[in-house]
């Protein structure tokens, strides 16, 4: 070997500094360091769909509404995920918690999630083969912005990209790129890596609507119009434009008018207006629900647009009649919303076998539920008295606001002379309660644990919604585990919306005082002692349903009387917060072990178990300020189900876990 002068040896070193920085500088992006695990931000993807992907698709690969996804034009094709972002505590990074719902049987989970997301996913490296139907948790890479721009967004090069073009494509600067990044040298950035651009506005336009109409087109001069610098105006007046627009514009004019008419007249409903006199000699308003309505719903997801062919002569009506209270004791946008499908009584009546006890589902609060097939569909009807006109009315006004993948959608309603209907989709696992309290006996399976986190985390996102992304807020007022239905995929959905109200803005934030309704063993104190209903009444509702997920008991429990042998009636949540006093932490957990359902046979993660009944715990303070909102018992949820996931990754496929049921061992 040739020894080298001491200059050499500087130039070489120098040289290997200098390969060590081209080298770090290239490398892929890692998600951003952070400690604040209490700081949310709003962030952005940018996602390529692959074609034929529809808006459902990625709207549930994200879990996001479909408002919070707008396009790029020019032709990229790129869609821009809105998305909460926030610290997760285990690995100091910014992610955002999303599912991932398998629709093959064939290859890897690995691989599926990655093809999927394309760089914006972080997955651990596992051998599970696809199951069609499977539900994975995933984190998605974000970043928070430090305070310099409003908004991050996470960007996967790909081939083509450069700095100079992604800083021409979004309209920042090259340098705020590479500030965010640590970008040393612009040229030498790597495909496939996650890069972050930051953002000082939302990217790209409102996602389009299928039904929304093109602009009209507008004529574009042609070159034979000009004469070297002068125009001749009046020679070349597009007189057929002019003529076929006035022609469109008054067509226009006249459909609207006659459709404005048609949605103001009763008869677009199905209904037929009349006035009669009773006994008394008073005018009462009488609607007769006809045979074939004319009004389908046009946000349901379900059966709107179909028709089914029932003769009716002509000037033959329903004799089935119902005394609808007048507009002014409902409100004047009472059906100022998205309106349901109106059925027939004499449609509702045979496809439930005369409501027949065979087809009865469960009682609800104000009335039965029963199962059909109603138009090819399975619904479930709720069979009200005609002396409910307040509920009934109430959840019309508010399912027909509000749609979410986690409440239950109303398709429709109908009317006799005495009753009302409300036609819901169906769900098919029944209630939640059912899964939980003695669910042998009910012919069911007992839930595994990461079913109960997942359940637990699709409730609060529907409860999360109605308080804080409604254009109005709702206080739901009846939460409880048999007011949470699950679907064929064991996903939860909120339902049963007659005690729903508005709540208003005070300086004492969103309350409305009303009577105290509900069910006893889910009241908030401060609403039995003074009737105010706020958005933390739910919350403690949702912290016994919590206690309820994690015992398998029921909100009200009997206990044996310490001084008589007499049973006493305890709440649930008094129960749980004198086992949380004697578990300091989630390593002893002496107190709760006593109380976490035994059907789970011992498969679960303690660690997790723990959180979720400090959680349940913060929810059920009795000081409503101390209670957390939805928004971050949604986070706190979702970081419990990774954690979960995490935990289940380490059982090497215990079936018991892996099916979401536990099956015995």
């Amino acid at each position: 070997m040739i020894p080298l002068a001491k200059p050499q040896w500087k130039f070489l070193l120098l040289f290997l500094v200098f390969i060590h920085f081209k080298r770090t500088s290239s490398y892929p992006m890692e998600p951003m360091n952070c400690t604040d695990t209490s700081r949310v931000c709003t962030s952005f993807m940018a996602f390529k769909p692959q074609p034929k992907q529809t808006l459902a698709e990625i709207q549930s690969m994200f879990d996001v509404l479909p408002g919070d996804i707008t396009v790029e034009g020019n032709g990229w094709d790129y869609m821009f995920i809105r998305k909460n972002c926030s610290c997760a505590a285990g690995i100091k990074k910014y992610v955002s918690n999303t599912t991932f719902t398998v629709k093959s049987n064939e290859g890897w989970v690995y691989d599926l999630v990655m093809d999927a997301y394309d760089g914006l996913v972080i997955l651990p490296n596992t051998t599970r083969r696809a199951r069609n139907g499977a539900v994975i948790s995933l984190r998605l890479f974000c970043g928070c912005s430090s305070g310099l721009w409003n908004y991050l967004m996470s960007y996967v090069m790909t081939d083509g990209d450069s700095v100079e073009s992604l800083a021409s494509r979004f309209g920042v600067s090259m340098g705020s790129i590479e500030s965010v990044n640590g970008i040393g040298d612009p040229d030498n950035v790597t495909v496939g890596s996650l890069y972050y651009i930051p953002m000082n506005s939302v990217p790209g336009d409102p996602y389009p609507l299928k039904n929304a109409s093109p602009p009209a087109p507008v004529p574009t001069p042609s070159v034979d119009n000009f004469s070297g610098d002068q125009v001749d105006h009046k020679a070349h007046v597009p007189y057929g434009w002019i003529i076929g627009g006035l022609g469109v514009g008054l067509f226009l004019i006249i459909l609207s008018v006659m459709l404005c008419v048609c949605m103001r007249s009763s008869s677009c409903f199905g209904e037929a207006r009349s006035h009669e006199k009773d006994a008394d000699g008073k005018i009462s308003h009488k609607f007769h629900i006809l045979r074939n309505p004319s009004f389908f719903c046009g946000s349901g997801r379900y059966i709107c647009g179909k028709h089914v062919g029932q003769k009716q002569k002509d000037g033959e009506s329903s004799n089935h009649t119902i005394t609808i209270p007048k507009a002014s004791t409902l409100g004047p946008d009472i059906f100022d919303m998205d309106k349901p499908v109106v059925f027939t009584y004499d449609e509702i009546f045979p496809s439930t076998d005369g409501f027949s006890d065979s087809n009865l589902l469960g009682h609800g609060t104000y009335g039965s539920v029963y199962y059909c097939l109603l138009r090819d569909q399975e619904v479930a009807i709720k069979r009200m008295t005609a002396t409910k006109t307040k509920e009934f009315m109430a959840e019309i006004k508010v399912l027909c606001k509000v749609h979410h993948a986690n409440l239950v959608e109303l398709i429709g309603y109908a009317a006799s002379h005495d009753e009302f209907f409300l036609v819901y989709e169906y769900a098919q696992k029944g209630s939640l309660r059912s899964h939980l309290h003695d669910p042998q006996n009910k012919g069911h399976s007992p839930l595994s644990w990461i079913m109960r986190v997942q359940i637990a985390l699709d409730a609060a996102r529907g409860l999360e919604y109605i308080h804080e992304h409604t254009k109005t807020h709702y206080v739901h007022r009846d939460i409880k585990t048999s007011n949470i239905l699950l679907d064929a995929s064991f996903r939860a959905k909120i339902s049963d919306f007659g005690l729903a109200k508005l709540v208003g803005k005070t300086n004492e934030g969103e309350v409305s005082t009303t009577k105290v309704v509900g069910t006893y063993g889910y009241l908030a104190p401060e609403y039995l002692s003074n009737g105010l209903a706020t958005t933390k009444s739910d919350v403690y509702a949702f912290g016994v349903v919590l206690f309820e997920i994690i015992s398998g008991k029921e909100a009200i429990i009997r206990t044996e009387g310490t001084v008589t042998k007499n049973p006493e009636r305890r709440s649930l949540a008094s129960v749980m917060l004198a086992a949380l006093r004697n578990s300091p932490d989630s390593m002893s957990m002496s107190g709760v072990r006593d109380y976490i359902d035994p059907n789970m046979m011992n498969l679960y993660p303690h660690d997790c178990v723990f959180k979720m009944a400090m959680l349940a715990k913060q929810c059920v303070d009795d000081d409503p300020i101390l209670r957390p909102d939805m928004k971050q018992i949604v986070i706190s949820l979702s970081q419990i189900l990774l954690s979960t996931v995490e935990w289940e990754a380490t059982l090497a496929g215990n079936s018991q876990v892996f099916s979401g049921l536990v099956q015995g061992r």
